[in-house]
């Protein structure tokens, strides 16, 4: 019972600050609503971000078509599909497929390149969650999870990531990362207290004992 108890007890202290909405008097106009991957066959796109991944489909419609002056029935000319995390307005991630282009070259797996995108989705249960990505269908491992550091703002410290990286069915390079600290931009209070949170698991227990 007590090995329990610590378990869950560290599950909460070890858990990052959630995002939140930067304060009104910084906020401006504009929000970053979605990205959307153009992608040569979208049933094979869903079983990375549907199933793997666990996003939420919540549009999936054909678009265009309909019919012509003629009378003549147009083909839609369009499937898209649009998946959300956590948040109901950002973040969004779309899919469209073009129905009326011939097959397209099968993807490059490579470095991202100008003109290209990087996708980076931070991913809670990355450790537990991440054999499944690698087995989902068309994907690509780049780099199985790895503790990484980036230089805080300012060089002010370090911060840590556990970094993963695949390429999806149409070559997007996409950065699956668990956030161990605090992400650039999430500025601690000015007179905010010194983290007195235990370092691991073993270090709350003894404090329990």
């Amino acid at each position: 019972m007590k090995t329990v108890l610590v378990a869950a007890l560290w599950m909460i202290c070890s858990a990052a600050a959630p995002a939140a909405p930067v304060p009104e008097d910084s906020r401006i106009p504009v929000d970053i609503r979605r990205t959307t991957f153009v992608v040569r066959d979208i049933d094979k796109s869903l079983p990375l971000y549907r199933d793997a991944l666990g996003l939420k489909v919540i549009y999936d419609e054909l678009i265009g078509g309909g019919t012509a002056a003629d009378g003549e029935r147009k083909p839609p000319t369009i499937r898209l599909v649009l998946l959300r995390a956590n948040d109901t307005f950002i973040g969004a991630l779309g899919l469209m497929q073009r129905l009326d282009i011939p097959p397209q070259p099968e993807p490059k797996f490579g470095k991202a390149m100008p003109g290209q995108t990087i996708v980076v989705m931070n991913i809670a249960d990355l450790d537990e969650r991440f054999a499944a990505i690698e087995a989902a269908p068309n994907v690509k491992v780049a780099t199985r999870p790895t503790p990484i550091e980036y230089p805080a703002p300012g060089g002010q410290g370090k911060i840590p990531v556990l970094f993963s990286a695949i390429w999806d069915a149409d070559g997007n390079f996409i950065e699956l990362n668990k956030l161990l600290g605090s992400a650039a931009g999430m500025d601690k209070p000015a007179d905010a207290a010194a983290d007195t949170r235990p370092k691991d698991a073993k270090e709350l227990r003894e404090r329990l004992q």
